[in-house]
C-alpha cells in the first residue's frame, strides 16, 4: 500500500496552532506523517501573521502528536549552516522519539531571501551536496570520536557530532525534477526521491531516471524509497470539488490535469495511477488548512481503496 501524507504550506498564511489543528487530524484520520514546506515569504496572498520557522514548529509538533511523521519539503541550504541544522534534526527527533525525516533542498525562492536578509549564493548544489555530507557524517560518528570536514562551502574542526537522533538513521529525501544533478544527489546521500509536482505523465521518466543513477554508483535502485508530491482538491461530488477548486484559487481542470483532483472517484483513479509508477508514498498538498472536513473526506473515502 502506498502511504498518504499531508504536506503543508504554511507560509501562506498560519499560525502554529492552525498547524497543530491540522497535524493532529494528519494522526486521527490514519495518514502516515505531517509534513510543510520551509519558507519565510508568502507566494501570492498577504501572508496573514506571517511565516512560522520550519523547525521550531516541528519541535512542538514533536511533542504535542503522538504517532505521525514530521519533517520538510524541502529545508532549504541558505537558511541554516549544517552543523546548526544536524543539531535541530537530532533535537527534534529526541522530542518526537524518532519520528523525524529531513527533506533537504537547494532553495529557489530569491526573494523571501532578501526580505529577510539570507545570503543567496548561486553554487547552491554545491552547498547541498556538502550539507547532506556533513548533516549524515555528523549524525553518523560515534560516540566519543570527533567529526571534520574541509569543503568548498564548509569547514568543521573536531565537532563532537553531538547530540545523536533517537533514529539510527534519520530519512533524508533529496527532491525536485532536474534530468542529471539532482538524481546523482539522490542516488548519493538520500533515503527518498521525492517527484516534486511532476507531470502525471512524466513521473515513470523522473523515477527511472534515478533508479538509473542509483545504479551508475553501485547502489540498488530498490534500496531507496520513492515519493511524488501532488495537490489535492477532491470533493464528494463535482459542485463540492469545485467549491474546493475556488476556495484555493485554482481551476478545476488544471488541478485534474496536475494534481489527486476532482471526484471521490477520480482522486482515487489517478492515487492508482501514480502509485503503479513504483512510488512507496505520495505527499497530498493541502492549501486549504481550515478545511479539516477535506481530509477526513480523502482519508475515508479515497485512502481506503488504495491497495
Amino acid at each position: 500500500m502506498t502511504d498518504l501524507r499531508i504536506f503543508t504550506e504554511p507560509q501562506q498564511g498560519a499560525t502554529y496552532d492552525d498547524l497543530l489543528a491540522v497535524a493532529r487530524a494528519t494522526e486521527d484520520l490514519g495518514f502516515d506523517a505531517f509534513f510543510r514546506s520551509d519558507h519565510y515569504l508568502a507566494m501570492g496572498g498577504d501572508g496573514g501573521a506571517g511565516p512560522t520557522d520550519a523547525w521550531t514548529t516541528l519541535a512542538g509538533l514533536a511533542r504535542d502528536t503522538e504517532r505521525v511523521r514530521l519533517g520538510t519539503l524541502v529545508s532549504s541550504v541558505t537558511y541554516r549552516t549544517p552543523g546548526i541544522l544536524a543539531i535541530q534534526v537530532a533535537n527534534v527527533d529526541q522530542m518526537s522519539g524518532g519520528r523525524v525525516e529531513l527533506g533537504l533542498g537547494t532553495g529557489w525562492f530569491e526573494r523571501e531571501h532578501t526580505a529577510y536578509g539570507i545570503p543567496f549564493p548561486d553554487k547552491r548544489f554545491g552547498m547541498l551536496e556538502e550539507q547532506l555530507e556533513i548533516v549524515t557524517g555528523l549524525w553518523g560518528t560515534p560516540r566519543g570520536e570527533t567529526y571534520d570536514f574541509a569543503g568548498e562551502h564548509y569547514t568543521l574542526v573536531d565537532s563532537p557530532a553531538l547530540p545523536k537522533p533517537v533514529q539510527p538513521r534519520v530519512p533524508v529525501i533529496v527532491g525536485g525534477l532536474g534530468p542529471r544533478r539532482t538524481p546523482a544527489i539522490a542516488a548519493r546521500y538520500a533515503t527518498e526521491f521525492n517527484a516534486t509536482f511532476p507531470e502525471l505523465d512524466a513521473l515513470g521518466g523522473h523515477l527511472d531516471r534515478v533508479r538509473e543513477a542509483c545504479e551508475a554508483v553501485g547502489r540498488p535502485a530498490d534500496d531507496l524509497d520513492y515519493s511524488a508530491v501532488f495537490v489535492l482538491c477532491v470533493g464528494k461530488d463535482e459542485a463540492e470539488f469545485r467549491r474546493r477548486a475556488e476556495a484555493i484559487g485554482r481551476e478545476p481542470a488544471e488541478l485534474r490535469e496536475h494534481g489527486i483532483a476532482g471526484t471521490v472517484a477520480e482522486a482515487a483513479d489517478t492515487l492508482a495511477r501514480v502509485a503503479a509508477e513504483g512510488l512507496d508514498r505520495v505527499y497530498l498538498q493541502v492549501l486549504d488548512l481550515a478545511d479539516l472536513d477535506h481530509l477526513e473526506l480523502v482519508a475515508r473515502e479515497v485512502g481506503t481503496q488504495l491497495d
